[in-house]
């Protein structure tokens, strides 16, 4: 394995939530989040600019006062400090890219 490749353990932060970080550099993380069905991911902001790739499941988000749902092959970008969060409403994975890296995630 090269130095390039690291692994990461896989934390639950929230109830019905597995979130493990795939690959970081200081410009960029790459982060897998599976949800249980009713799951939640608490509403909340943070600098870094996000894209979402839902890779399955169907997820209801809320974005800044907007509601909107998702499901397989969809994907959209979080602006900076936009309030954010989801519900889940069928099981599945999203993959999140921000930028710069999350620290807190580490």
């Amino acid at each position: 394995m090269t130095d390039a490749i690291r692994q990461f353990p896989a934390v639950s932060p929230d109830a019905g939530v597995i979130r493990q970080v795939l690959a970081d550099a200081p410009e960029l993380m790459v982060v897998s989040f599976r949800f249980e069905e009713g799951a939640q991911g608490a509403l909340h902001s943070h600098p870094h600019v996000q894209s979402t790739f839902v890779e399955s499941g169907r997820f209801r988000f809320h974005l800044d006062g907007e509601e909107f749902e998702v499901g397989p092959g969809d994907s959209f970008v979080i602006p900076s400090n936009a309030t954010h969060g989801c519900t889940c409403l069928a099981p599945g994975r999203l993959v999140d890219c921000f930028t710069p890296r999350r620290d807190d995630f580490l």
